[in-house]
């Protein structure tokens, strides 16, 4: 299960990138942390489907900088399931727009405890799964986050332009990985929002290359949406996104096989 953040100037990016890094170009160790965890949650919502607390995490290593340009990568699994608590692995990995080299920032573990309801005194969370996670399908994305209430409107649904900014940095990854170049939003087409997306829901958009030009690229993404507890899961909307590969002076440059 992964989530992937870019620390960038890229369509999408909230908050703006100089709230998560310092002075000197590289993310902060807090802003870290804090995606590691949500990473956490995730991993042991989906297994355990009922809320979770985070009781500690455990040696938190930074062995490497994440730094401005660079896309940061957080996936996390389950790797010890007790009762009423599990310990969820999470790493995080930079990648360089430009090379595709990956390294490995920081590495820990978080003990996640399960809050089921007052009358459940016999639940236990299920045993740990030895089955692996499904394979990525090549050339396709997937990220994960989760729905929080600064991103919703006053109904408790995600807003539409929030929804938009998550399928945006997904084409914009994707896009970005195949050319390594950076890339910009052209244009974005065929939008039909058919269900909403409540507060504490997961979302997932999953984009995938469907043509190319010389400069420009077109990604197919589609933003499903998860329910915490019951695993319910709906694909909310699809839409295409041109995206165009630009040089230091943000003009098209050749950087897609045709």
């Amino acid at each position: 299960m992964t989530g992937q953040h870019e620390v960038t100037t890229a369509p999408g990016e909230t908050p703006a990138p100089q709230t998560l890094t310092n002075h000197h170009g590289t993310l902060f160790g807090g802003a870290a942390l804090a995606s590691m965890d949500r990473i956490a949650f995730i991993v042991a919502t989906r297994h355990g489907r009922v809320p979770f607390v985070t009781a500690s995490c455990d040696r938190i290593d930074f062995r490497a900088p994440a730094r401005i340009g660079q896309i940061v990568c957080f996936s996390g699994r389950p790797v010890r399931v007790g009762r009423r608590s599990m310990v969820v692995e999470v790493e995080m990995i930079a990648e360089d727009i430009a090379t595709g080299s990956r390294a490995l920032c920081s590495r820990g573990t978080f003990t996640m405890v399960a809050m089921p309801r007052a009358d459940e005194t016999d639940w236990m969370l299920p045993p740990l799964d030895v089955a692996t996670d499904t394979p990525e399908e090549a050339g396709t994305l997937r990220m994960v986050d989760i729905v929080f209430p600064g991103q919703a409107n006053s109904f408790g649904a995600i807003c539409a332009g929030n929804a938009l900014a998550h399928m945006t940095k997904a084409a914009f990854v994707v896009a970005t990985r195949r050319s390594r170049r950076a890339t910009v939003l052209a244009s974005c087409t065929g939008m039909d929002f058919k269900h909403r997306i409540m507060i504490g829901s997961i979302i997932e958009p999953i984009a995938r290359i469907v043509r190319t030009g010389r400069s420009s690229a077109t990604v197919e993404v589609e933003l499903w949406s998860e329910e915490l507890l019951t695993g319910l899961r709906q694909r909310t909307v699809t839409g295409t996104f041109a995206m165009v590969a630009v040089d230091e002076d943000n003009r098209p440059v050749a950087a897609f096989a045709a």
